[in-house]
């Protein structure tokens, strides 16, 4: 294709710079010994058990606000049973240590957990706080877990 010599088209370069500055970060707040805001992982898993745990207080919390009517919605919610959930919730009778106790379990760096909601059930069946302290002592004995 022959270019028109009448047709004189200039070209024209506009040249611009661009600089970005970070803004003020609006969620959480970076601790200045953290690289990078990058968080320091501890090793290891949290056991099953110690989120059950935390899940049922959470549930409990729920249904107290009025956001969950009954362990049926949460039950439909969770995609569970609702005997499933109050298995879970049930980890709300144990006494006030032991629910301590099993939140802050130490991680299970290998293998399973040392401690199970399974072996927890039992003790959370008993109504009385000083026998759920004893048979929450054997079962640490049992699995050499110290608390």
């Amino acid at each position: 294709m022959r270019q028109d010599p009448r047709d004189t088209q200039t070209s024209s370069t506009i040249h611009m710079e661009w600089r970005f500055r970070p803004r003020p970060c609006k969620g959480r707040k970076r601790h200045p010994d953290d690289a990078q805001g990058q968080q320091v992982v501890e090793p290891g898993n949290v056991p099953r058990v110690s989120r059950l745990m935390a899940l049922a207080i959470k549930f409990d919390g729920q249904i107290r606000e009025g956001a969950v009517t009954d362990y049926a919605s949460l039950a439909q919610l969770g995609f569970v049973t609702r005997a499933r959930i109050s298995q879970i919730m049930a980890l709300l009778n144990l006494a006030p240590d032991i629910q301590e106790a099993l939140l802050f379990l130490p991680r299970t760096l290998k293998g399973r957990d040392a401690i199970t909601e399974r072996d927890v059930r039992p003790i959370a069946s008993v109504p009385h706080w000083h026998r759920q302290r004893k048979m929450w002592r054997k079962l640490l004995d049992a699995s050499h877990t110290s608390v």
